[in-house]
C-alpha cells in the first residue's frame, strides 16, 4: 500500500503541533509539510517533533518562481530552493515540490530553459540530501501564476528528457483526474511521479477554486489512483482539500473523514486491484455530506493555502 498523508495546507490555521497530534490520533504514518509551518517552529524542532511522534514527512512544499513571475530574481529563487532542500533533509522529507513559475513575459521555450537551468543547479544538492525534486504541472487557467507546464504529456516528456532520478513529477489529481489524455499516460506517469495530490471538484478548475474533500465532487479519484498503483506507482498520496467546504466541515472533520475515505480505498484495493467501479469512488461522499449537514460556517477563511 502507498503512504497516505494529509497536507498541512488543509488545516492552514493549525500549527505543526496540532497537525502532528491529529495525524497520530488518526493513525497516519506521514504528514505533508508546508514550509511556513516548519519555519514557525524551527526546522530542528520540527524534525524532533516528527521523530518523537513516530511520523514521517511525505513531502515539503514548495519552491519555484525561477522565471521571475513572483518578483524574485532567478538567483533568489535558486537560493530559496537551496534553503528548502536543507530543510527537507533535516525533517526527512523525501520530496520537495517545485512550481516552475509562470512564463512572466518569456517565450515558453525560454521559461523551460530557466526551469531546466534551475534544476541542473539543484539536482546535485538534492541527490546528496536524498531528496527528489517533484515538478508540478498545472493548466494556465488554474495555476495562479505558479507554472507554465500546462500539458500533462509535455510535463511527462520534460521529466523523461531530464533523465535524472532526482527530478520527478508531482501529479495533482484536482487538475488532471479528468484530463482526457491521462489514461493513455498512466504507464509513463507511474514511474516518473514522486507524489500524488488529491482533492475533488465539481466544476472545471480555476485559480483559487475550492479543492473539495474526496467524494464531494465528481472526479474519478479512486479509479485513477487504482490505475496508477496498478501501473507501479509507490509514492505518497497526499490529500489536500482547501476552501469553503473545509471551513464548513472544520479541520477535525476533514482529517477524520479523509482517514475514512483513504481506508476505504485501501480496503478495496486489497480485495480487488482491477479498475474500480464508479460507485466505489462516490462511497465517501455520504460521510462528508452528513458531517456538513446542518453545520453553519463558524468562521470565514482569512487565509489561503497554495492552490496547488
Amino acid at each position: 500500500m502507498v503512504d497516505v498523508a494529509v497536507s498541512q495546507v488543509t488545516s492552514v490555521r493549525w500549527d505543526l503541533v496540532d497537525d502532528v497530534a491529529m495525524a497520530r490520533t488518526l493513525g497516519f504514518d506521514a504528514v505533508a509539510l508546508w514550509r511556513p509551518k516548519v519555519s514557525d517552529v524551527g526546522t530542528a524542532a520540527a524534525a524532533r517533533l516528527l521523530a518523537e511522534s513516530g511520523l514521517r514527512a511525505s513531502s515539503l512544499q514548495w519552491v519555484g518562481g525561477f522565471t521571475g513571475g513572483d518578483g524574485r530574481s532567478f538567483a533568489e529563487s535558486v537560493d530559496d530552493a537551496l534553503e528548502a532542500l536543507a530543510m527537507a533533509e533535516v525533517v526527512g522529507a523525501p520530496v520537495l515540490v517545485v512550481h516552475g513559475g509562470c512564463r512572466a513575459g518569456h517565450t515558453r521555450s525560454h521559461a523551460q530553459r530557466l526551469l531546466t537551468q534551475a534544476l541542473e543547479l539543484l539536482t546535485p544538492v538534492a541527490a546528496r540530501a536524498d531528496v527528489t525534486l517533484a515538478v508540478k504541472p498545472m493548466p494556465p487557467t488554474d495555476s495562479g501564476g505558479c507554472g507554465f507546464l500546462a500539458d500533462l504529456a509535455d510535463a511527462v516528456s520534460f521529466v523523461e528528457r531530464f533523465d535524472d532520478p532526482a527530478v520527478r513529477l508531482a501529479l495533482d489529481l484536482w487538475h488532471f483526474a479528468d484530463d482526457p489524455t491521462l489514461p493513455s499516460l498512466v504507464t509513463r506517469l507511474a514511474p516518473v511521479t514522486a507524489v500524488v495530490h488529491v482533492a475533488d471538484r465539481c466544476e472545471p478548475p480555476v485559480a483559487g477554486g475550492d479543492r473539495l474533500p474526496p467524494g464531494q465532487g465528481t472526479l474519478p479519484l479512486e479509479a485513477v489512483m487504482a490505475e496508477l498503483v496498478a501501473a507501479g506507482y509507490v509514492g505518497p498520496v497526499e490529500f489536500d482539500p482547501v476552501g469553503e467546504m473545509v471551513e464548513i466541515l472544520g479541520y477535525d472533520g476533514v482529517w477524520r473523514e479523509t482517514r475514512l475515505v483513504a481506508d476505504a480505498w485501501g480496503d478495496r484495493r486489497a480485495v480487488d486491484t482491477v479498475r474500480l467501479p464508479r460507485s466505489a469512488v462516490r462511497s465517501g461522499a455520504d460521510h462528508f455530506r452528513t458531517a456538513a449537514s446542518g453545520i453553519r460556517k463558524s468562521h470565514a477563511s482569512s487565509h489561503s493555502g497554495s492552490a496547488g
